[in-house]
């Protein structure tokens, strides 16, 4: 590897993450930093048409399909998009990474299921080579998020599930962090867009 640094973004619906991504994009661009700006599902050719099917409402997808499409969304990505970039000593800067999967599948899907997150973990371990050096965590309440998300034009398939849904995707965020606290930080993502990004940059030594 390079001396790129990749950082992910987690969070239920509505935490912000958009608006925090671009501005920390932005930050690193103006100190001569280069920056790969991406997302999951998504981020290449290939990743970008599963993202299609993925978030469409029209399609039923069942829990061990997404969990698949996911990874499969994910491997060009990674092939595609990350690796390439960080050899070059880019920062990668990605909007969900693979702590969404065992929040959104393992944990809204499968409702905390051992033998569920056993097989995303295994999958992990078996097709992801590299983990983001910071993974930082919006953490807003579930029920502000989800007022914020509902002046969205239109629910994808994911923003169409309810309440208690994204209850058990914040209490996967939340296994996540307290399994890996060396490199998932808790970003208070209450208050204006410029206290969220203050504390993105003290997470991040910037």
């Amino acid at each position: 590897m390079g001396m790129g640094r990749f950082i992910s973004f987690e969070g239920t619906e509505g935490v912000g993450k958009t608006t925090a991504i671009e501005g920390l994009c932005h930050r690193l661009t103006s100190q001569g930093i280069q920056v790969v700006r991406t997302r999951e599902p998504g981020g290449s050719e290939l990743a970008e048409r599963v993202r299609e099917l993925f978030l469409n409402p029209d399609n039923h997808i069942d829990a061990n399909t997404e969990i698949l499409l996911m990874f499969a969304a994910r491997a060009d990505h990674l092939h595609q998009t990350i690796l390439p970039a960080l050899k070059l000593g880019h920062w990668v800067v990605c909007d969900r990474f693979f702590d969404s999967t065992v929040a959104y599948q393992g944990f809204g899907r499968y409702k905390g299921d051992r033998s569920a997150l056993a097989k995303i973990e295994s999958l992990i371990e078996q097709f992801v080579p590299v983990v983001p050096d910071v993974t930082l965590w919006l953490d807003l309440d579930i029920a502000t998020g989800m007022q914020r998300a509902g002046k969205r034009a239109a629910a994808d398939r994911l923003e169409a599930n309810d309440l208690a849904f994204f209850e058990r995707v914040y209490q996967g965020l939340a296994y996540q962090q307290q399994k890996y606290p060396e490199r998932i930080y808790r970003i208070d993502a209450s208050g204006s867009a410029d206290e969220v990004a203050t504390r993105i940059d003290a997470a991040l030594g910037l």
